[in-house]
């Protein structure tokens, strides 16, 4: 069956309301590396038609980022898209359903580390859980990912630095944990946060880079489209049925100010907009 991507961490689809106003950024640079990630130059945004398509391009995007962040002075990457795809398990709240989703992320960060890393000309690949982390998850990543040095942030900060080192922080939920990720990209180590959970506005900031997002958007309670981020491509939405391009945004355009996060509204008018137009023209065709 083809795969199909289905909303939040454990799948949900939540509709963001904001103000108008948009966030302003800093001139971007290539920052200079002793290693070469071999990062692409960016495609065009396309909804994924599997899972391992979705974690090459999430891989790629992320790459990119770290080559060339939005803003130099702070390398801190948010990758963010459905961890589950199975409507049944959305946003379920069951123990089954976490745990599946751990494993989703545990091994999609499993490949991360494995694009990322080389163990000749670097980088240095660190993985760092959250203060929340149950022993269980520790245990778990200690078996799935290889190639990276394991930290918890329940023993402090991790001692990581120098901008050829890369920080992966697997699914941050607290400020605690955000703050340490803010610390490190300002202290020059690119940090890569993976679908980050319990996120509020103030949690990553306006200078950080959204390299990868897919966002599934609901019309009369079913998936009709999707924002989608792949940098340094523009934000995209696509309807979910003829994959057609919908409107096309920069970071300037759909980030709320002083935040790291998309406002969704337009991107849910567009997808509606082109549900109730097919609709009509196959009541004319009758």
């Amino acid at each position: 069956m083809k795969w199909l991507l289905l909303l939040g961490l454990l799948g949900s689809a939540v509709s963001f309301t904001a103000s108008n106003s948009r966030a302003t950024r800093r001139p971007s640079a290539t920052k200079t590396f002793l290693f070469n990630l071999g990062a692409a130059s960016g495609s065009t945004a396309k909804i994924p038609s599997s899972t391992n398509d979705r974690d090459n391009a999430a891989i790629a995007a992320v790459k990119a980022a770290i080559q060339k962040p939005r803003d130099p002075s702070c390398p801190l990457i948010e990758c963010e898209f459905p961890a589950l795809t199975a409507l049944n398990k959305l946003g379920d709240g069951s123990l089954r359903s976490s745990l599946e989703a751990e494993d989703a992320n545990a091994a999609f960060v499993n490949k991360l580390v494995g694009g990322l890393s080389n163990p000749f000309f670097g980088p240095s690949v660190s993985l760092v859980l959250s203060s929340s982390a149950s022993n269980a998850l520790i245990n778990k990543v200690q078996k799935k990912v290889k190639g990276a040095t394991l930290f918890s942030l329940k023993e402090g900060m991790p001692d990581v630095q120098g901008k050829d080192s890369v920080c992966i922080f697997l699914t941050p939920s607290s400020q605690r944990d955000y703050q340490a990720a803010r610390s490190l990209a300002e202290s020059g180590c690119s940090t890569v946060v993976v679908n980050a959970s319990f996120k509020d506005q103030k949690s990553i900031p306006a200078s950080a880079t959204m390299a990868y997002f897919v966002k599934p958007l609901t019309y009369n309670s079913q998936v009709a489209g999707y924002l989608i981020r792949s940098y340094p491509s523009l934000w995209t939405v696509l309807d979910s049925q003829s994959k057609s391009v919908l409107g096309s945004y920069t970071d300037e355009q759909i980030l709320v100010q002083r935040t790291n996060t998309p406002d969704l509204r337009e991107s849910g008018r567009l997808v509606q907009k082109s549900v109730d137009e097919r609709a009509i023209q196959a009541r004319e065709k009758r």
